[in-house]
């Protein structure tokens, strides 16, 4: 089973978030086991991050890939213990940067913390059902 953590600093009060994971969460349970690491500092954030055998950083400047490329990467090139890392509102320090095996950006638009969780929950769903070959891609 791919065991997935996913890095960020914030908060997790807002219940549409929390509902939105729950479903992604609910949907891979068979497939990915998905571990939310919260932090409140930056510093954490680093501390963590740091420690990751192969770390993925969510940034803008990253490169963009399409749902199939994520699927082919995270089933094929990656591995199955990954984690990724999502900024705080002053993104990504460049330690965390230089250290990262991957740079990722969902999109050269800019979203909300809590966006980009739903958004990465949603696209980990969509690689499963990719390399499974369900029409849910289609």
């Amino acid at each position: 089973m791919f065991k997935v953590k996913i890095l960020m600093e914030g908060k997790s009060k807002e219940r549409w978030v929390v509902e939105a994971l729950a479903e992604y969460e609910k949907r891979l349970q068979h497939k990915m086991q998905i571990e939310w690491i919260l932090v409140n500092t930056s510093c954490s954030l680093k501390e963590k991050a740091l420690k990751e055998p192969f770390l993925i950083a969510l940034d803008i400047q990253g490169k963009l890939l399409s749902s199939e490329e994520l699927s082919r990467s995270l089933f094929h090139k990656w591995g199955s213990r990954i984690a990724f890392v999502i900024g705080g509102p002053n993104g990504l320090c460049k330690e965390i940067l230089s250290f990262a095996k991957e740079k990722v950006s969902l999109s050269l638009m800019t979203f909300t913390h809590q966006m980009v969780r739903v958004i990465l929950a949603e696209q980990l769903y969509r690689a499963t059902t990719i390399e499974e070959g369900s029409s849910y891609h289609k």
